[in-house]
């Protein structure tokens, strides 16, 4: 008894010199399970669908776009409150048809009237906007074929017969043409519609094609472009400014049976020009851009991802970062701080606001440069000031902290968007023309082949530029699929979309 009282009381002696263990062990579990929390809300996230990142503001939060920001830090900032602009006194009106659009008139005369005896005194004009499905017909090639009454070397008779023109076969001994042709193709990589789904589409019009065999004709129709895209990649290279993103596609080429391999398209964009380029790749790697922007000369905007970090020391290439991304960890954080959160984004909305007002003002470069220079440059100083002192308060590993870091980290290219009226606060451009690829690969999963998925960064390439001049993309195919072959490959640029758009507004003039 008198041993175990001992062994007690030194216990009981020697447990201060353990607190500081013990509150050090709390720490580091408190860290522990914030930084699950935060992977927790992730995960949550992604299973409710969609991520919104909007930031609607309350009494406690600054707002980020239409509301004077407070000047002073988080903690002392006045309520405000958020109301939303409604038009009042508008009904809504709808849209006039096209005028493009041919009509059918019928003319509808009331029960007991005479219209040869009566009197009009005016006409109610209704216009109902119809649909008739697509009509399949054939275009019946005949081609005479004469003797030309001259003897080859073995005496027989010579025969002389014209070539198909390819502007009604664009494909040699298939029996599809160009409008068709471009059907399957827009519909497939414009409209996200699988190829068996269109062979039944066909069937019901009793034409059973094989869709292997349009599967073929989409293959040698996308070869066809092949000079026009090579054409928009070397003109591409050679603009003063780009953005850049990469995207995921399943390819089902993979060294394991049964599995697919994760290639990706690198997409450079120029949003001066509006030209756009995917480009695929087998892997993520820096060898990608490398192979591309390896005579580049010029500003390129992406995120922070490290395969860019490459041309950091090429003295010809002036990089900027995309605040977009950078607003997106300060509204990951949050949940995990959200006083310091809100000042964040209550100041990188105050660089937005800026943005908005030279895009509603309609600003030229330069004018969007100097009101840059006078109104974002002092928000920029608050905003790194304030980072700097923040991080010496936060965790560097809670999502804050992670935030802070990411930001600072790319400061210098942030900044570099103020050297030109050109230049854009953030990538977003490109990450919009990527979206429909992902709705793509929800509808038909993965690309047959590497080849496969390199082609079809020729259409989504252009088709995304018809989307940006407003032109219907199946009739510009049409036009481009019937006319490339005989096109002079000198004058190749003429079949851009954009150029496309120039020559038919012209004709209709």
């Amino acid at each position: 008894m008198v041993n175990l009282l001992l062994c007690a009381m030194q216990q009981v002696v020697q447990a201060p010199e353990n607190w500081q263990e013990i509150l050090q062990d709390y720490a580091r579990l408190q860290l522990q399970v914030q930084e699950l929390q935060q992977q927790l809300d992730k995960l949550l996230k992604l299973f409710k669908g969609s991520r919104s990142e909007r930031f609607t503001p309350d009494g406690s939060q600054l707002s980020l776009f239409d509301i004077e920001q407070a000047e002073t830090a988080p903690e002392k900032t006045e309520e405000i409150t958020y109301t939303r602009k409604v038009k009042e006194g508008k009904k809504p009106v709808r849209q006039p048809l096209p005028e493009s659009l041919p009509r059918v008139v019928y003319v509808v005369e009331p029960d007991g009237i005479d219209p040869a005896t009566a009197k009009l005194i005016g006409q109610e004009v209704t216009e109902v906007l119809e649909y008739e499905p697509g009509k399949l017909y054939v275009n019946k090639i005949v081609r005479n074929k004469y003797i030309t009454g001259k003897a080859g070397e073995n005496g027989q008779a010579q025969f002389a017969i014209a070539p198909i023109p390819t502007t009604l076969q664009p494909i040699a001994k298939s029996n599809v043409g160009p409008g068709l042709l471009a059907r399957i193709i827009t519909a497939k990589y414009e409209d996200h519609l699988p190829l068996y789904r269109q062979r039944r589409m066909l069937l019901r019009d009793k034409v059973d094609i094989a869709e292997s065999t349009i599967g073929d004709w989409v293959k040698q129709g996308l070869d066809l472009l092949t000079p026009l895209f090579e054409h928009l990649t070397t003109k591409i290279k050679s603009s003063g400014y780009l953005m850049a993103d990469e995207s995921p596609i399943a390819v089902l080429e993979s060294v394991k049976p049964g599995a697919t391999h994760k290639g990706y398209y690198w997409v450079y964009f120029d949003p001066v020009s509006h030209l756009i380029a995917f480009q695929y790749h087998k892997s993520r790697s820096g060898d990608a851009p490398a192979g591309v922007l390896n005579d580049f000369k010029g500003y390129l905007q992406t995120d922070g991802y490290a395969a860019y970090n490459q041309f950091e020391n090429n003295k010809e290439i002036t990089q900027l970062c995309c605040l977009a991304h950078i607003r997106r960890k300060f509204f990951d954080a949050l949940q995990n701080d959200k006083a310091n959160a809100d000042h964040a984004l209550g100041l990188i909305g105050k660089l937005y606001d800026i943005e908005r007002q030279a895009r509603e003002e309609n600003m030229d470069f330069d004018a969007r440069k100097t009101l840059r220079q006078e109104n974002a440059v002092p928000i920029l100083k608050e905003l790194k000031a304030w980072m700097l002192e923040t991080f010496e308060k936060v965790v560097p590993r809670s999502a804050i902290g992670k935030a802070i870091t990411y930001s600072l980290t790319l400061w210098p290219r942030l900044e570099n968007y103020l050297l030109d009226g050109k230049l854009e606060i953030d990538n977003n451009w490109v990450e919009n023309k990527i979206r429909p690829l992902a709705i793509g690969r929800k509808n038909y999963l993965f690309a047959g082949s590497h080849e496969s998925a390199a082609r079809a960064g020729y259409i989504y390439s252009l088709f995304a530029m018809c989307r940006m001049e407003g032109i219907n993309p199946e009739q510009w195919l049409t036009h481009t699929l019937a006319n490339i072959q005989e096109h002079k490959i000198n004058k190749i640029e003429d079949l851009l979309p954009a150029n496309y758009k120039a020559k038919t507004t012209e004709v209709k003039t």
